[in-house]
């Protein structure tokens, strides 16, 4: 009777199992293999084991790379969080329409193709662009940009489509805290700074913790965004892994590339969870 208890119990995990070994487990195991295995003449791969894969990326070039990834996706987070945590809490605290048409103005990005909007970007930011036209108009004909193909452009980039993705947690989050408990605060001299940084920010930490990952994990892993803001002078990882998968075609050094990265994503992202632990 308790195996069949326990089989039934499993019964609607098995879906979700299913799907995660097909399209996770199997495929990291396959790039485990493959991060293992030697590049061929032509390239593609050849299956005879090595590690120089992986003692190739202790070249400081490579972790210059790695370096630049980081440092851009922790900006980003922070950059995002910074934007996002008053106009999470304005939609929060706002009317059910305000708050269903200000939601609506934060998800209307979406419904136009990322590749698209990361174009509009270049076309603002160069140095004849929109921006140069709007300096000039305002009578600053001489201001210089040079803002394309920089680390600025790329941050500017990687704010701008990865916002979404802390507002909305932050807005559930701080939906959920009853404005009761606010006022309750003022109600006992409890100055604005005291109240957001005591009452509000520990019962929003759900929404910052899982506003903080979902925007650092794709930022420190992005393609597109560094690749066309950035070009040649602001390489992320993403761009190098792309250009050793299909430009090189050393499919074996992108797979430890990768490996390496998800290591590292693993690692920035434990004092997270560790914060949520402790932070009461």
């Amino acid at each position: 009777m308790t195996r069949f208890t326990s089989f039934f119990t499993l019964c609607p995990l098995l879906p979700g199992i299913l799907f995660l070994g097909l399209f996770f487990v199997i495929p990291l195991l396959v790039m485990g293999g493959v991060s293992l295995a030697s590049r061929g003449l032509y390239g593609g791969v050849e299956w005879t084991f090595t590690l120089k894969n992986y003692a190739q990326l202790a070249d400081p070039l490579y972790w210059g790379i790695y370096g630049r990834s980081f440092f851009l996706a922790f900006f980003t987070t922070v950059l995002c969080f910074v934007l996002g945590f008053p106009l999470a809490y304005v939609i929060a605290r706002s009317s059910v329409r305000i708050q269903s048409l200000l939601i609506l103005l934060v998800l209307i990005p979406f419904w136009t193709n990322f590749l698209v909007r990361t174009y509009a970007w270049m076309v603002i930011l160069r140095s004849q662009g929109v921006m140069k036209t709007v300096l000039v108009t305002l009578g600053f004909p001489d201001v210089s940009l040079e803002i394309l193909y920089t680390n600025w452009a790329v941050l500017i980039g990687l704010v701008y489509g990865y916002l979404p993705f802390m507002v909305v947690p932050l807005y559930l989050a701080i939906e959920r805290i009853p404005p009761s408990l606010e006022e309750a605060a003022r109600d006992l001299n409890a100055q604005p700074w005291s109240v957001f940084w005591r009452v509000v920010m520990p019962l929003a930490k759900p929404g910052i913790v899982a506003g903080c990952l979902l925007v650092f994990i794709p930022s420190i892993g992005a393609f597109i965004t560094p690749h066309l803001l950035g070009g040649g002078q602001s390489m992320m990882i993403g761009t190098l892994v792309q250009h050793e998968f299909l430009v090189v075609r050393d499919w074996p050094f992108g797979a430890a590339m990768s490996f390496v990265l998800m290591f590292v994503v693993l690692m920035a992202s434990i004092p997270l969870f560790r914060r949520a632990s402790w932070w009461n």
